[in-house]
Parts: C-alpha cells; sequence; structure tokens
C-alpha cells in the first residue's frame, strides 16, 4: 500500500519514464496555484497530490491492456486532469479524450495540457450525451456518476474488448451489486493501491443494460 508521497512518486516512477515524471512534475506544481482559483481537489489531499491523484489515477494503467492507439482512451468528466491527463502524461503516444462541461476546468485542462506539453489529448467542453461517438480502448472516471447511470451514459462508446476502469471508493462493491444480475459478472473490484479503503471496478466488454 502506498502511504506516502515517496512510495507514491517510485510506484508512478516504476511505470514510466523519466520525460513523463517531468510533465507530471509540471502538473504536480501548477495544482495548487489553480485550486486557488477554483476547487478542483480537496484542499487536504494538496500536500499529498502524487498520492492522493497522481499515483491513484496511474494505478489504473496496471489494469487494463495496453489500449490500441485506434481506440482512444476516453476519460469521463476529467475535472482537474484525474485520471485523464496522469494517463495520458505516462502514455504520449495514445490518444486520450478528456470529456469535461464546465467551462472552467475546461480552461483549467487546456493549460495542463499545454504546460505539460501534451500533444495526444484531445478535450471534449461539452456533455457525454453531445460527444460525437467512437470506439473507446479504456472508459475511465472518477467521481462521475454512480455507476449505473455511468455505464449508460457511455454505454454507445464500448466496444466487445473496452476496458472499463472506475475508482470508486468505499462504494465499489455495492455499486457492482445493484447492477441487473445478467450483467454483473461483467465487473469486479481490484483494491486501490493509494486507499486500503477504496476500490476500483474493473470490466471489459460492450455495455447493454437490455442485453
Amino acid at each position: 500500500m502506498i502511504s506516502s508521497e515517496s512510495d507514491a512518486r517510485a510506484f508512478v516512477a516504476g511505470m514510466c519514464d523519466e520525460e513523463a515524471m517531468k510533465r507530471l512534475d509540471r502538473l504536480a506544481q501548477a495544482l495548487p496555484v489553480e485550486n486557488q482559483q477554483q476547487n478542483l481537489v480537496a484542499k487536504p489531499t494538496l500536500s499529498k497530490i502524487w498520492q492522493r491523484h497522481i499515483a491513484d489515477s496511474a494505478q489504473l494503467l496496471a489494469l487494463c491492456d495496453t489500449p490500441s492507439a485506434s481506440q482512444p482512451w476516453l476519460d469521463l468528466g476529467s475535472g482537474a486532469g484525474f485520471p485523464g491527463v496522469v494517463i495520458a502524461a505516462m502514455k504520449p503516444d495514445m490518444p486520450v479524450v478528456l470529456v469535461e462541461s464546465r467551462k472552467r476546468r475546461v480552461e483549467w485542462l487546456s493549460r495542463a495540457v499545454s504546460l505539460m506539453g501534451l500533444e495526444n489529448c484531445r478535450i471534449e467542453g461539452t456533455r457525454l450525451e453531445n460527444v460525437e461517438v467512437f470506439d473507446a480502448g479504456v472508459i475511465s472516471a472518477r467521481a462521475f456518476a454512480p455507476l449505473d447511470r455511468l455505464l449508460a451514459l457511455s454505454a454507445r462508446f464500448s466496444t466487445r474488448s473496452t476496458c472499463w476502469v472506475l475508482p470508486k471508493g468505499r462504494s465499489a462493491a455495492q455499486e457492482v451489486s445493484e447492477l441487473p444480475k445478467n450483467r454483473r459478472a461483467m465487473f469486479h473490484v481490484e483494491q486501490s493501491h493509494t486507499d486500503s479503503e477504496a476500490g476500483i471496478i474493473v470490466g471489459r466488454g460492450k455495455w447493454s443494460a437490455k442485453a
């Protein structure tokens, strides 16, 4: 279990190269400044940015196969940039689509992407319902919506090979148990490396509530 900032940095460094770590350092330095202007993350977590936000996002990469370059990573409700911007920084050759409807957060994401020199990010500054459909290799979301609604909203982007990685905190197992019985087996819960009480919902396949 990751329990310190040094542990978190070592964990992430083991998953990416030095250039990616430099990009992530720029994100870690910019976030507290932006947080003074808008509440992107809870203030108490600013002293543990690497543990609570960067490593928490990076761990999702280990829970799914490396996505195809032709099937972007789709991050819903990207907000402060987690996990989508972290994923993009670690995998600069993989396309990442960030969906965020709140104007000020879209502006922050644009600044963060520019600051980090990320050319693999596309920001969709609108509601997910308005985004043109594409086949997503991975779908992620952090504090976006209850699981059943999240799946319903993003189902049209999923294919039989799509991997879902959805940090859900303490509610992970409960939310999976509340899915329709004929679809529940599609998902399981993995333990978070950054919070002993948090779970990550992982699944694969095309979601259809009618199936």
